[in-house]
């Protein structure tokens, strides 16, 4: 599915005033909760901004003696 900004917008916007329904890519979507409404935003944002989500990510640890 392809999402722009104004479909983030729409978003967010819905969820700023606490409501679970927004008009996204054309059609009137009613999420279950919050909680879906965020997985869903980052999705979107991730989409339009051209992140790319690999399947898991690794971080290095640094630590210095502190001298």
């Amino acid at each position: 599915m392809a999402w722009t900004q104004s479909d983030i917008d729409a978003l967010k916007s819905a969820m700023a005033r606490g409501v679970r329904r927004a008009r996204i890519n054309g059609e009137e979507v009613e999420y279950a909760s919050l909680a879906e409404m965020k997985t869903v935003l980052t999705m979107m944002e991730a989409e339009v901004g051209g992140i790319s989500r690999s399947a898991f990510s690794v971080i290095y640890p640094y630590a210095d003696r502190g001298l």
